[in-house]
């Protein structure tokens, strides 16, 4: 199994053409589960500022072979297309989530040598929605400053909540998310733990392994430590 995270600019009159007509499993050989949303960069602010004209797709396949055959001739893959992807094979991860398989390992700690992907994944519950968005932002501002981030997204289409953060060591992660207990992030799973954000919900740590395309004018891991292809 593994995971892939499309980013692209396709204008506010286009980003239907995606939030809308997500790809489903039953209609694409290989992919497991996909989920689309508008992007919004992380912050210190409580309200998210979507980008209207940026979407954002999360999907997870059987395989490579399966994604290459989504982008070679998906109405969506096309939409996508002028935009970044990256591929992504899990390492670690706490929760549940469709099309995530049985058997990857949920210790904190990970055997791995190199740089890191995290997405988190909610379905949030609404009435939860005022105590999620705030515990978040300060979460989130800790984040945008955190050592050894490379980039990073929130991605939504209510109640399905994301982010997605390229970091450049499993040990440059691990310091933002657990090493001091006073901080947001680790209050942030103290909340969640004592009154549930989410109905469903999954943390998952991978390994980059292929990025292509550009955000911005760059690929966002392209010239730091994974070649761009």
């Amino acid at each position: 199994m593994i995971a892939s995270v499309h980013v692209a600019d396709v204008g506010a009159r286009r980003a239907p053409e995606v939030l809308f007509k997500a790809p489903k499993p039953k209609a694409v050989a290989g992919l497991r589960h996909a989920n689309a949303g508008l992007t919004a960069p992380l912050s210190r602010r409580v309200l998210p500022s979507p980008s209207f004209g940026r979407v954002g797709l999360v999907a997870f396949w059987d395989d490579g072979e399966a994604l290459d055959r989504f982008l070679a001739d998906h109405p969506v893959a096309e939409r996508l297309a002028g935009g970044w992807h990256v591929r992504l094979e899990p390492l670690r991860a706490f929760g549940s989530w469709p099309g995530l398989s049985d058997g990857i390992p949920t210790a904190r700690v990970v055997d791995h040598d190199g740089p890191a992907a995290v997405l988190t994944l909610g379905r949030l519950r609404l009435t939860q929605a005022v105590r999620f968005f705030r515990t978040s932002a300060k979460a989130e501002g800790e984040v945008v400053d955190a050592p050894g981030l490379t980039w990073a997204t929130g991605l939504a289409r209510p109640p399905f909540v994301s982010t997605c953060s390229l970091w450049e060591s499993s040990d440059a992660l691990s310091a933002y998310a657990y090493e001091h207990r006073d901080q947001a992030h680790p209050a942030a799973i103290a909340a969640d733990r004592a009154k549930p954000f989410h109905r469903q919900s999954a943390f998952i740590r991978f390994r980059p392994y292929q990025s292509e395309g550009h955000l911005d004018g760059k690929n966002p891991l392209a010239g730091t430590w994974l070649s761009a292809t």
